[in-house]
């Protein structure tokens, strides 16, 4: 079976907002063996939408609709519906008790305009939405299958998750004759070409399966594709591979699958009961902003400090006035005795500490943009490694934050960093 996925939005058109709604669907689809054939992003114009439903049907056995569910006057994809399944709205009770009582919780008043957003396709069966007001809707004629979902990324993540994948695959799954795996294994520190070189002959490697680079500022996903003639087989070959890989580049993959590095970290941190404690000053937070973003951080994570200014690691840190006036800030020698510090008032088992030139202005001929230092601190060490990233601020303050977490992971699980 083949989709075609409709994004809807103005906002999607003008580059105000991101599609990250098709690549998530997209990538969903493809794990449950349908292939995607189109993707439209499509502006907040009912003739427009309806014009692109029709054709959609036409070509595609499933249609995945986001956006335009919303309760303002610009959000339209209802209308749209209703119309072009020539069907009324009718009152969901389901949906009008899941508005009452999130509304509840957030201790508001539910409107008129919002009890409105329970009035649904009759045509159509509901999808629940259980972080937001407006429920998806599943609709099946002549064969097809019509899903619409909210434009809200964590609601229409949710209802995929929670309903859409299921029930797809019931669907689907009994037709099939033959299998398709994918998996994803990410790396980070090793740059495409290298990662390349490391794995040697493809055609050995795979045999018939296949292998997708997918580079980024923060590193290379690695996509194995598996088809074999049924599921037992697909999965082993996909494992088969992964091993080589792992066997050839392990030191590098931090995870698979959607996996975030800071998760990783957390989930090593509160397996080996470590504390760690940052002291940040060019990455102004970001790196005790992700170790915190994960539920019960306080396990590991004692305190987070930004030492902006010279002043503020002299007072807090304790750092070396004449060191700072000999080396600069941006040094071996204070990050070193930043990560010595933060470990020092905070008593964890790990310090971290992280100082540097983001640019665009502060770069010199020998410390450009980009020139960061890292200083980590154990029991037993305390050293500080130079690394240089590019000139953008913001990728910068990222790629500072991602390669502090690699340096965690890789001391963790024993693994030197300079590998």
């Amino acid at each position: 079976m083949n989709a075609h996925i409709i994004s809807i939005g103005d906002e999607l058109l003008i580059g105000q907002t991101v599609n990250s709604n098709a690549s998530f669907i997209g990538n969903a689809l493809s794990d449950i063996q349908i292939k995607v054939i189109k993707i439209s992003v499509i502006g907040d114009d009912k003739s427009v939408l309806i014009n692109e439903f029709k054709e959609a049907l036409d070509n595609a056995d499933i249609v995945i609709t986001t956006g335009g569910l919303g309760p303002t006057h610009d959000d339209l994809t209802r209308e749209a519906v209703i119309d072009f399944f020539n069907t009324e709205l009718v009152k969901s009770d389901a949906v009008l008790e899941d508005i009452k009582e999130r509304f509840a919780r957030l201790g508001r008043t539910v409107t008129r305009i919002n009890e409105d957003q329970a009035m649904v396709p009759k045509i159509g069966r509901v999808i629940r939405n259980y972080h937001g007001t407006a429920p998806g809707y599943w609709i099946v004629q002549d064969g097809k299958i019509f899903i619409v979902m909210p434009g809200v990324p964590f609601e229409m993540k949710a209802m995929m998750e929670e309903f859409v994948i299921d029930h797809l695959k019931e669907i689907i799954e009994p037709q099939l004759k033959s299998f398709t795996k994918n998996r994803t294994l990410l790396t980070t520190g090793i740059p495409e070409s290298t990662l390349y070189e490391k794995l040697g002959d493809l055609n050995e490697l795979l045999g018939d399966a296949k292998l997708a680079f997918l580079p980024s500022q923060f590193g290379v996903k690695l996509r194995i594709t598996v088809t074999e003639s049924n599921e037992e087989l697909a999965t082993n070959k996909l494992l088969e591979i992964e091993q080589r890989i792992r066997g050839l580049v392990g030191r590098f993959i931090y995870g698979k699958g959607n996996e975030e590095l800071f998760e990783v970290v957390a989930r090593l941190l509160t397996s080996r009961g470590l504390t760690i404690a940052i002291a940040e000053s060019c990455t102004g937070g970001h790196i005790s902003n992700l170790l915190t973003n994960v539920s019960g951080s306080s396990k590991y994570f004692e305190r987070g400090i930004v030492t902006y200014s010279n002043a503020a690691k002299v007072e807090m840190l304790k750092v070396d006035e004449e060191i700072i006036a000999k080396y600069g800030s941006v040094s071996l020698e204070v990050s070193r005795q930043m990560a010595d510090g933060i470990r020092a008032i905070s008593m964890t088992d790990i310090g971290i500490a992280v100082t540097g030139i983001m640019g665009p202005l502060g770069g010199t001929s020998s410390k450009p943009v980009g020139t960061v230092f890292i200083g980590f601190c154990d029991e037993k060490v305390c050293t500080a490694q130079k690394f240089q990233f590019g000139d953008d601020r913001l990728l910068n303050k990222q790629r500072t934050s991602q390669t502090v977490l690699e340096i965690i992971r890789k001391y963790i699980l024993g693994i030197p960093f300079d590998e």
